[in-house]
């Protein structure tokens, strides 16, 4: 019978030696983890010391040879596992900048309070289901980011094997509230226009900055292609196409903004397929004709749309200017993703969801239904021909199985009066 072989990371009880020096050496077997037995030494001028060299260099062998960041194990403090997860995202470097950003950001906001002073083996899924549940009575999205960011730190736990399994994936699942998308009907668009219009003309000759026709650009620029606001933001010289027979706009990148550092215009849009060409329809070609004219002459990769100072405009600041201008009015509270969805909608009702979906740059169509198109509550009034002319009172069988069906009634009939009179 094979003899059982004692853990990985496991030792048995040092012993101790007195040298010629007259120094102390601490020795102990111990399995590392290769799963070879061997024996580890350290000396100290007395036992005390000698033992916690040992104990020092055991544990700068565990960190060495398990290649866990930091020693975590299952009694480490869930920060601990934070700040290791963190670290390694930014060692592996997979993420957009913004994306490394928010991550950080709901982790420190949403659940490192309230995991803080826990061992990694005390949040079990209970736990994890009781913070997750607390967040979504106060908002879905709060519960899902933190759902998101806390499934990711444990999993890399798991993978360095720090835990065995991941208390997040037995957690019981969200409930997304029903949203339905909403368009804008273009009442509502052209309302808009002319309260940017009127906003801009009521600004002139006012103390501070002059209007400059930006608010209203970027929404012909927001309804000529279905962008997102951040990639017309991130529009350049080079990616206007206007002169030619079919005026293009090249859709190739977005604004960022992350805490602590300067807005930039990221070099690729939110995904891969979002970087397409869009032919856009003549409003927005003036739009962006009006908006060039008054820039002037400026290198390709130069910004549309910018500050003041000529830096990127940031998505914020937009939504604040685009809300100043519009509350008190029937159209308050609508943000730039409305527009969004209100191409999407109309492209839906005239060609169908395939084109919504390319002309939005999204993966799959069932993004573009949920999310972006606003459902359509009245049936084809087709219908109602196609009932009247099957079902109606004066409908006729056309099934010649039909027809012989209620030939042989008529027939029966015919006999069973000839029967009676007879």
């Amino acid at each position: 019978m094979a003899r059982p072989r004692t853990p990985i990371g496991s030792h048995g009880e040092p012993t101790f030696a007195t040298m010629p020096s007259g120094n102390t050496e601490a020795r102990v077997r111990y399995r590392d983890f290769s799963g070879k037995t061997r024996q580890v030494r350290a000396t100290g001028k007395s036992k005390a010391e000698a033992l916690r060299l040992l104990r020092k260099r055991l544990a700068d062998n565990d960190l060495r040879t398990s290649g866990t960041p930091g020693g975590l194990t299952a009694d480490s403090l869930f920060g601990d596992l934070v700040d290791a997860w963190l670290q390694h995202l930014d060692a592996t470097d997979r993420l957009a900048k913004s994306t490394r950003y928010r991550y950080e950001r709901d982790m420190l906001t949403h659940v490192l309070p309230a995991f803080e002073h826990l061992a990694l083996r005390e949040i079990t899924v209970r736990r994890v289901d009781q913070l997750l549940q607390q967040l979504q009575r106060r908002s879905y999205n709060r519960a899902q980011k933190a759902r998101v960011v806390l499934s990711l730190a444990f999993k890399l736990a798991v993978r360095w094997e720090v835990l065995d399994r991941n208390p997040v994936r037995d957690a019981e699942p969200l409930v997304r509230p029903v949203k339905v998308a909403r368009a804008l009907n273009v009442e509502t668009v052209q309302l808009i226009r002319d309260l940017v219009a009127d906003w801009e003309a009521g600004r002139a000759g006012k103390p501070g900055p002059k209007p400059d026709g930006q608010i209203l650009a970027v929404i012909e620029a927001m309804l000529g292609t279905s962008a997102r606001i951040g990639e017309v933001l991130a529009l350049r010289r080079c990616d206007l196409d206007l002169t030619g027979k079919r005026p293009t706009v090249r859709i190739a990148g977005t604004i960022v903004s992350v805490n602590g550092a300067p807005t930039f215009r990221q070099d690729h849009p939110k995904t891969s397929r979002s970087r397409r060409t869009i032919s856009v329809p003549t409003f927005t070609v003036r739009a962006l004709q009006s908006r060039l004219a008054r820039i002037g002459d400026v290198e390709p990769e130069h910004l549309v749309f910018f500050t003041r100072n000529g830096t990127p405009m940031t998505t914020n600041n937009y939504r604040r200017a685009l809300r100043r201008v519009l509350d008190g009015s029937e159209a308050a509270g609508v943000t730039p993703h409305a527009f969004r969805r209100t191409v999407a909608t109309t492209v839906d009702r005239a060609v169908g969801i395939d084109l919504a979906a390319e002309l939005l740059g999204h993966t799959t169509t069932e993004i573009t239904r949920v999310h972006y198109i606003e459902p359509n509550e009245y049936v084809n009034p087709a219908t109602a021909d196609i009932l009247q002319k099957a079902l109606g009172p004066e409908a006729k069988a056309d099934d010649p199985k039909l027809r012989t069906a209620k030939g042989k009634r008529k027939g029966k009939g015919r006999r069973k009066e000839q029967r009676q009179s007879g």
